[in-house]
């Protein structure tokens, strides 16, 4: 597997080379650009041209790196338990799964797009970089 430009995607020499050393590498690649310069097209490029399922999280100036990995919805489980209800014996119930669980529990390769990062806090890429390095992450609930 190997990236090169296609018909609608002419990347230079060098990104060329970034994007299969982040393939062979298997580490993340992130794009910087000014907004239209076709980050977002590069990856969906990425993943047609080498037949990888793309995953996207569209990230917003409230998004929070917790959000990827997943939520746990304390108030539901809570208000189970009042009621009696027998789903509160299973925190499977409970817990969301963001886009970066669903990237990282996949048996196949998947481009996982992370887009507008810079549009969340600007600590949400540092808080991220543990997962991101070891593909992995723990529930902590």
């Amino acid at each position: 597997m190997k990236f090169a430009s296609t018909e609608t995607y002419i990347a230079t020499e060098e990104l060329q080379m970034a994007v299969n050393a982040a393939v062979i590498l298997e580490r993340p690649l992130l794009i910087k650009g000014e907004p239209g310069t076709g980050k977002t097209m590069l990856a969906e490029e990425i993943a047609s041209s080498l037949g990888l399922k793309i995953i996207t999280w569209y990230v917003k100036s409230t998004t929070k790196a917790q959000q990827g990995l997943y939520e746990y919805d304390a108030v539901s489980r809570l208000r189970d338990s009042q009621l009696g209800d027998d789903r509160v014996h299973d925190i499977n119930n409970y817990i969301e799964k963001g886009k970066l669980w669903e990237a990282f529990d996949t048996e196949e390769k998947v481009v996982l797009l992370i887009d507008e990062i810079d549009k969340a806090d600007i600590e949400f890429p540092n808080d991220l970089l543990l997962e991101l390095d070891k593909m992995e992450f723990h529930v902590y609930e």
